[in-house]
């Protein structure tokens, strides 16, 4: 697959992901989030199944075989990730929500390099670096010393933990280069499904929901759920975790951005904090360029 393709798929996968912030609290409030992850998941797994027979064909047979570490990435991408995104944004604001998530990028570039030995370049840690600022300007609306101010509560705990859940996710998403990935999709949601439902059973869901909350279901389901995991997953099968892993910085621009759409200002600060991330993306990808320019520069002086 061509690069360009496969950096167009981390973008999409996360502006659909800044959507569930959007979208998700017309939904928390009529649902629990052992219901909303429920729902979501069911809505997406009809999609999912036939999406992944009709374009991918393939193998189930040995899809299946692989269903230990299917069953692994059920319950950390499906359930885990998003149970704990939800459950978190009951006890806290969406502002330390966001700020804990923006560190999601340096937890796969550590993991990545300690389990999966993916190299550690400076272009990488310097474009982190700088896309890290840029997610702490928008946050904080230029007042960096804020971010020392914060008491973090239960709900920032949580979702701590929902981001090292993500990080085991990615990490395993790229050990499944040989199985399709809307057909890991699709049976990691399934294995999902099947372990939330007794506890959805007893729970019950509520019904009915107001328009507002239909309309966010039916999108969390549509676009994070099914949109955003298959293209996450073919990207982790051409590019290393730790560089995919940094354009989940735009998330937070693409939410402002959505937020700007629907009647909320955006100040300069927060504008320059977006151009540091796109810049921090630039000069983790550039890497491999940078690199070949620098060979051809040293057999010119040699």
């Amino acid at each position: 697959m061509k690069k360009h393709y496969v950096f167009l798929f981390l973008i999409l996968a996360n502006l659909f992901w800044a959507g569930n912030y959007v979208f998700g609290k017309y939904v928390v409030a009529e649902l629990s989030p052992l219901q909303l992850t429920f729902s979501r998941w069911l809505l997406a797994l009809f999609l999912l199944f036939p999406l992944a027979h009709f374009i991918e064909r393939p193998n189930w047979k040995r899809v299946w075989r692989e269903w230990k570490t299917l069953f692994v990435m059920g319950i950390f991408g499906i359930i885990g990730y998003n149970f704990l995104l939800y459950e978190a944004l009951q006890y806290t604001t969406s502002m330390n929500a966001a700020l804990v998530n923006s560190m999601n990028p340096a937890l796969i570039f550590l993991f990545s390099a300690l389990i999966l030995k993916e190299k550690v370049s400076l272009s990488k840690g310097l474009g982190l670096i700088i896309s890290f600022l840029g997610v702490l300007l928008v946050l904080t609306k230029g007042q960096l010393l804020q971010v020392f101010q914060i008491d973090y509560n239960l709900g920032d705990l949580i979702m701590l933990l929902a981001i090292l859940v993500w990080t085991f996710y990615s990490i395993f998403g790229r050990k499944l280069k040989s199985i399709p990935p809307i057909s890991a999709t699709a049976v990691s949601a399934l294995f999902g499904l099947v372990t939330l439902l007794p506890f959805v059973l007893v729970s019950g869901i509520q019904y009915p929901l107001s328009k507002e909350a239909v309309i966010g279901v039916v999108y969390i389901a549509l676009f994070p759920s099914v949109g955003s995991f298959i293209f996450w997953n073919i990207s982790l099968r051409h590019l290393d975790a730790s560089k995919a892993g940094i354009y989940m910085y735009l998330i937070t621009i693409f939410t402002a951005i959505l937020s700007f759409l629907l009647g909320e200002t955006i100040t300069l600060v927060q504008i320059v904090g977006g151009f540091l991330v796109f810049i921090g993306v630039y000069l983790t990808n550039s890497n491999r360029k940078r690199k070949n320019i620098g060979t051809a520069t040293a057999e010119m002086k040699g």
